[in-house]
């Protein structure tokens, strides 16, 4: 009798394990400092590169137009791009699109998205730390240093606190 109980509950334990594992994830390893990066826009032959935003406050967001919670941020990002442009602050849009920037530069068109878009790489996303999913995005102070992390959406009204308390307003 013992036996039964005591395989029984082993397996409800290894049941509860189990279940913990895709329930409970560990929180991403996020870098502390932004990585340095050179990538293609979308809507242009230009690269954009992140020491050309070196003293602004920037807001990088990792997504993709297949997205729906990326799609649904976007609206807020293209506002608080409006709201905050004159206070040293930009949105940079790093696409993981694997159909290609004709796809993206689309998309980005059709929404009149007005920050920079670039296409990602795997070397960039690995700079910010362990992307476990998107949308992910960083708030990077005008020191380069990673101020806040967001695995997921996130809500315009966190982000304008957010944005706030960077820029100092």
């Amino acid at each position: 009798m013992r036996k039964t109980h005591a395989s029984g509950t082993i397996a409800t334990l290894a049941l509860l394990l189990a279940a913990a594992t895709l329930f409970f994830r560990p929180e991403p390893a996020w870098a502390d400092k932004a990585p340095e990066f050179q990538l293609q826009a979308v809507n242009s032959t230009e690269m954009i590169q992140s020491r050309n935003y070196q003293g602004k406050v920037m807001l990088v967001n990792f997504w993709a137009t297949w997205c729906p919670p990326c799609r649904k941020e976007i609206p807020s990002l293209i506002e608080l791009q409006k709201q905050y442009t004159g206070q040293g602050f930009t949105v940079i849009g790093i696409s993981v699109d694997q159909a290609g920037v004709e796809v993206v530069k689309k998309f980005a068109d059709k929404l009149a998205i007005n920050y920079p878009v670039v296409m990602g790489t795997t070397e960039v996303a690995r700079g910010f730390g362990s992307i476990a999913g998107i949308p992910a995005s960083f708030l990077v102070d005008r020191k380069g240093n990673i101020a806040k992390s967001y695995a997921g959406y996130v809500t315009h009204e966190q982000l304008q606190k957010d944005i706030d308390a960077v820029i100092g307003l």
